[in-house]
């Protein structure tokens, strides 16, 4: 009877142990949600609308262009040199694929006091430099950036409508060299775009992005 009593007090005591770690791990434990949304979009997520200021001083959401089967979402900015490399080619994009339904949609989303080059006024007069076909938005707050989950300038993110939603089919970089534009052998964009417009898979999904990285609000 008294072994029967010590086995049974060491097995409530053991009970109690087990439910003190399960609590103090629960409280550790980051949330799920938290964690997936810090990443970003993954291929095949639904992109949500936004609405940001234009350099033309209008308001700017996916929504407006109801004729689109989709869009080249580029995020880049005035200062990167990776940036600039990429602005002939991302004017080109829109140039070619706005006509067939795949506009350029730029958004900058570096916050102007880390990076003064980036400033609201600085865009307007790189997109009147640069004679920009294409919305070039800023990212007020920077919270469509990390939505998107770019860490990059330039990161893109092609979207293709379904019904009343923007569904992800391609993220990362423009092509395979950021240096030389004649020098190109893999145009990552231009392919998926090509690809969603013959209603095929896209074969390369996600590349990693070559650029600057965001410059976030300190």
């Amino acid at each position: 009877m008294k072994n029967f009593k010590i086995l049974m007090t060491a097995f409530i005591v053991g009970l109690g142990l087990l439910s003190f770690t399960k609590i103090n791990s629960d409280k550790n434990e980051e949330p799920k949600s938290k964690t997936a949304s810090a990443k970003g979009y993954e291929v095949g997520d639904e992109a949500t609308d936004f609405k940001l200021k234009n350099t033309d001083g209008k308001m700017v959401s996916l929504s407006d262009f109801k004729k689109a089967k989709g869009f080249i979402v580029v995020f880049t900015c005035n200062h990167c040199p990776y940036a600039k490399k990429y602005e002939d080619r991302i004017v080109a994009l829109d140039k070619k694929y706005k006509s067939q339904g795949y506009p350029v949609i730029a958004i900058n989303p570096n916050d102007p006091n880390v990076q003064p080059e980036d400033s609201y006024q600085k865009m307007i007069e790189r997109a009147k430099e640069k004679g920009f076909t294409f919305p070039y938005l800023v990212d007020e707050g920077q919270k469509i950036y990390p939505q998107y989950g770019a860490t990059k300038t330039p990161h893109v993110f092609v979207l293709q409508k379904e019904g009343s939603k923007n569904i992800v089919k391609y993220i990362g970089a423009i092509d395979n060299n950021y240096e030389d534009p004649n020098d190109v052998s893999e145009r990552y964009a231009e392919d998926a775009v090509d690809a969603l417009l013959k209603n095929e898979s896209v074969k390369m999904t996600k590349t990693v992005a070559i650029g600057c990285t965001i410059k976030a609000k300190k």
